[in-house]
């Protein structure tokens, strides 16, 4: 009988131990869902890379056999989705129109602003006396500031982003609610682009609207989708990065130290943690579009697959001594941010931002030390984005 999927942690910051056992001894294997399915699990590092960046692997959640992560996220896939949920080619068409966005030379040059940003919130948590929460006063709105700024968003408006974002990843949550978060938050960008066509903007938005939308390439819908998605996956993913980061590095102050010293950490610090917290931690999801060998198990048409990145950034067999952090692991070609045509679209932004967020605030707070027990500390085992609710700390 196959075994229920996903599988419980024992500690918040390692895969659960199921995951290293299935790794060993059954490395592709069957697994229930919530739905009764039974897709693949895959957990060996070759192989999960292998099949994202296999194109006879969809990431099209409405084919017959795409293992959803649960009825919300299977009712919030029945409408036009983003393009991050499209295969080729019209995944590629609709992200070649966002690369320039992103390369590594234009996220550089956001490095000044974000360390203001980061400075700035740091002067007004330290203003009050503490204990603060590190999440609702530096890790949210930092993501949540930078994020706001490339779009050409309103900051200000972010109490009301940030609500609908957390309804829709949130799994939980039902379709109904979720349906309402997203046109909503549909509502306000569209509204915004519609802005940029009478007052044009130097930012991501009045960028798509003239150079996209205007000429014909892109619908507004088309537009609209990709800034949805751009604004929930920008803020939401970073800023549990940078809490879990905190956390992980208040039980490990030796590694912390890296982070304060004057010179920076070593520039490969920042991806041993996201090796090591890889946040996508219920896998990435596929369904086969044909019959492909893996692995040495051939992987049928119309079967769902669930690539656990989690685990793979943990395979022996990729990297020595994977349990074990160091920061100047060369090389460190882990796949938290995926792999192939989906390799996330701001993975370099996401590195700056949690570079810039864990050096400002260990330095800033050499006393920095969490205000409760670590395990009272509400991590998000059941959320699709791992992370921490809330993170108390104090500093004095």
């Amino acid at each position: 009988m196959t075994e229920p999927f996903p599988f419980p942690r024992d500690c918040p910051y390692d895969p659960p131990p199921r995951l290293a056992q299935v790794q060993r001894d059954a490395p592709i294997s069957r697994v229930r869902i919530w739905d009764g399915s039974t897709p693949w699990l895959l957990t060996r590092y070759d192989d999960v890379r292998a099949v994202l960046a296999d194109r006879r692997f969809s990431v099209d959640p409405t084919r017959t056999g795409y293992p959803a992560r649960g009825p919300a996220g299977r009712a919030r896939r029945r409408g036009a989705g983003s393009f991050i949920s499209m295969d080729a080619p019209e995944h590629t068409r609709l992200r070649r129109m966002l690369i320039t966005e992103f390369t590594p030379r234009r996220i550089a040059a956001l490095r000044p602003a974000v360390e203001r940003t980061a400075t700035g919130l740091l002067d007004r948590l330290t203003a009050g006396r503490g204990p603060a929460d590190l999440v609702q006063a530096y890790a949210l709105p930092l993501a949540s500031t930078v994020i706001a700024d490339l779009l050409g968003v309103p900051y200000g408006d972010h109490e009301f982003f940030e609500e609908r974002a957390r309804v829709m990843v949130d799994d939980s949550a039902s379709g109904e609610a979720n349906r309402a978060a997203t046109a909503d938050l549909a509502r306000y960008l569209g509204g915004l682009l519609q802005r940029r066509r009478a007052h044009p903007a130097d930012d991501l938005l009045g960028r798509l609207s003239a150079q996209q939308v205007e000429p014909g390439r892109l619908d507004r819908a088309g537009a609209v989708s990709m800034a949805v998605l751009l604004l929930v996956a920008g803020h939401e993913t970073t800023a549990n990065q940078i809490a879990l980061s905190v956390a992980f590095l208040l039980r490990n102050p030796r590694h912390a130290e890296a982070f304060r010293h004057p010179d920076g950490p070593p520039a490969t610090a920042v991806d041993e943690l996201l090796r090591l917290l890889t946040i996508t931690h219920t896998g990435r999801r596929r369904v086969a579009t044909a019959d492909v060998p893996i692995g040495g198990v051939t992987i049928r048409a119309g079967e769902g697959v669930i690539a656990a990145a989690d685990i793979a950034n943990r395979d022996p067999g990729r990297f020595p001594a994977p349990d074990d952090p160091d920061l100047g692991r060369t090389p460190n070609h882990h796949l938290a941010f995926g792999h192939g045509e989906h390799l996330c679209l701001g993975h370099h932004l996401a590195r700056l931002e949690l570079e810039v967020a864990l050096t400002t605030v260990l330095r800033r707070l050499p006393a920095l030390r969490l205000a409760v027990a670590e395990e009272d500390l509400p991590f998000r085992h059941a959320h699709p984005i791992y992370g921490i609710d809330r993170l108390p700390v104090a500093w004095n």
